[in-house]
């Protein structure tokens, strides 16, 4: 993952009932490219959002059983971090109305 920028990596928001509970402590989940590492990770937020990052977590996400009728099979693996900013840290603009 030499050559990619900060958008290759950062993929999404996970906005989920935990997560958004989790943002009253600056902890922040996005999902990520699945070879990005936590180094990587906290670069990408720091550039994209112009914050402080303290700490990452990451984790691989299994994809899920999928059934349309009598066909089955797996949604796609990928990885989900969380990313705690620093105290003095100024928060997300994009999180800011979700709590």
């Amino acid at each position: 993952m030499d050559a990619t920028t900060a958008r290759d990596i950062i993929l999404a928001p996970v906005v989920t009932e935990k997560s958004v509970s989790a943002l009253a402590d600056k902890k922040y989940t996005f999902r990520v490219a699945k070879k990005a590492n936590k180094i990587q990770i906290a670069k990408a937020v720091e550039e994209i959002f112009g914050v402080k990052v303290d700490k990452v977590n990451t984790i691989s996400m299994k994809g899920h059983l999928r059934r349309q009728g009598r066909n089955e099979g797996y949604t796609s693996d990928w990885k989900k971090a969380i990313v705690t900013l620093t105290k003095d840290s100024k928060t997300i603009e994009f999180f800011d109305g979700m709590f």
